[in-house]
Protein backbone atom coordinates (compact mmCIF):
# COMPACT_ATOMS: atom_id res chain seq x y z
CA UNK A 1 0.00 0.00 0.00
CA UNK A 2 1.32 3.35 -0.88
CA UNK A 3 1.88 5.41 1.50
CA UNK A 4 -0.43 8.44 0.41
CA UNK A 5 -3.46 5.34 0.58
CA UNK A 6 -2.17 4.97 4.01
CA UNK A 7 -2.54 8.57 5.22
CA UNK A 8 -6.30 8.68 3.84
CA UNK A 9 -6.72 5.56 5.62
CA UNK A 10 -5.41 7.17 8.47
CA UNK A 11 -6.07 11.01 8.88
CA UNK A 12 -4.13 12.90 11.41
CA UNK A 13 -5.73 13.73 14.71
CA UNK A 14 -5.50 16.27 16.81
CA UNK A 15 -6.14 15.23 20.43
CA UNK A 16 -6.54 17.92 22.80
CA UNK A 17 -7.17 18.73 26.70
CA UNK A 18 -8.43 22.17 27.56
CA UNK A 19 -8.77 22.91 31.62
CA UNK A 20 -10.58 26.38 33.01
CA UNK A 21 -10.48 28.46 36.11
CA UNK A 22 -12.15 31.95 36.93
CA UNK A 23 -11.51 34.91 36.79
CA UNK A 24 -12.27 37.95 39.13
CA UNK A 25 -15.13 38.58 37.22
CA UNK A 26 -16.69 35.00 37.09
CA UNK A 27 -15.64 33.99 33.51
CA UNK A 28 -14.20 30.98 32.62
CA UNK A 29 -10.32 31.42 31.46
CA UNK A 30 -7.92 28.16 30.41
CA UNK A 31 -5.95 27.26 33.48
CA UNK A 32 -2.96 26.53 31.78
CA UNK A 33 -1.95 26.02 27.73
CA UNK A 34 -4.10 23.75 25.80
CA UNK A 35 -2.23 20.21 25.99
CA UNK A 36 -1.82 18.05 22.76
CA UNK A 37 -1.71 14.27 23.14
CA UNK A 38 -0.51 11.36 21.19
CA UNK A 39 -3.84 8.88 22.31
CA UNK A 40 -6.89 9.65 23.41
CA UNK A 41 -6.15 7.30 27.00
CA UNK A 42 -3.46 10.03 28.04
CA UNK A 43 -5.81 12.88 27.01
CA UNK A 44 -8.38 11.18 28.88
CA UNK A 45 -5.82 10.53 32.14
CA UNK A 46 -4.98 14.19 32.17
CA UNK A 47 -8.36 15.24 32.15
CA UNK A 48 -9.30 13.32 34.87
CA UNK A 49 -6.75 14.53 37.11
CA UNK A 50 -7.21 17.80 36.45
CA UNK A 51 -10.92 17.77 37.19
CA UNK A 52 -9.83 17.71 41.03
CA UNK A 53 -8.18 21.21 40.32
CA UNK A 54 -10.06 23.21 37.99
CA UNK A 55 -13.56 24.46 37.76
CA UNK A 56 -14.13 22.92 34.23
CA UNK A 57 -11.74 19.88 31.93
CA UNK A 58 -12.53 18.96 28.89
CA UNK A 59 -10.92 16.68 26.46
CA UNK A 60 -11.90 16.29 22.96
CA UNK A 61 -10.55 15.06 19.52
CA UNK A 62 -10.79 15.68 16.09
CA UNK A 63 -9.35 14.09 13.05
CA UNK A 64 -7.49 16.82 10.44
CA UNK A 65 -8.48 17.30 6.55
CA UNK A 66 -5.70 18.81 4.83
CA UNK A 67 -7.55 18.08 1.62
CA UNK A 68 -10.29 20.51 2.65
CA UNK A 69 -7.93 22.36 4.97
CA UNK A 70 -9.83 21.99 7.92
CA UNK A 71 -10.77 19.94 10.85
CA UNK A 72 -14.00 17.37 11.41
CA UNK A 73 -16.62 18.08 14.14
CA UNK A 74 -14.61 17.38 17.49
CA UNK A 75 -15.71 14.40 19.32
CA UNK A 76 -15.60 14.99 23.15
CA UNK A 77 -13.62 11.88 25.68
CA UNK A 78 -14.08 13.57 29.08
CA UNK A 79 -15.53 16.39 30.22
CA UNK A 80 -16.11 17.68 33.63
CA UNK A 81 -17.35 20.97 35.07
CA UNK A 82 -18.06 24.51 33.73
CA UNK A 83 -16.78 24.33 30.35
CA UNK A 84 -17.22 26.58 27.41
CA UNK A 85 -19.43 25.15 24.50
CA UNK A 86 -17.08 23.21 22.15
CA UNK A 87 -16.82 24.90 18.31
Amino acid sequence: MSELADANDHPARLIVVVAFSRADNGQLVPAYDPMQFDTPEDATRMARYLAGKCVGVLAWVRDVQPDVGGYAAPTILFQSGDVPELE
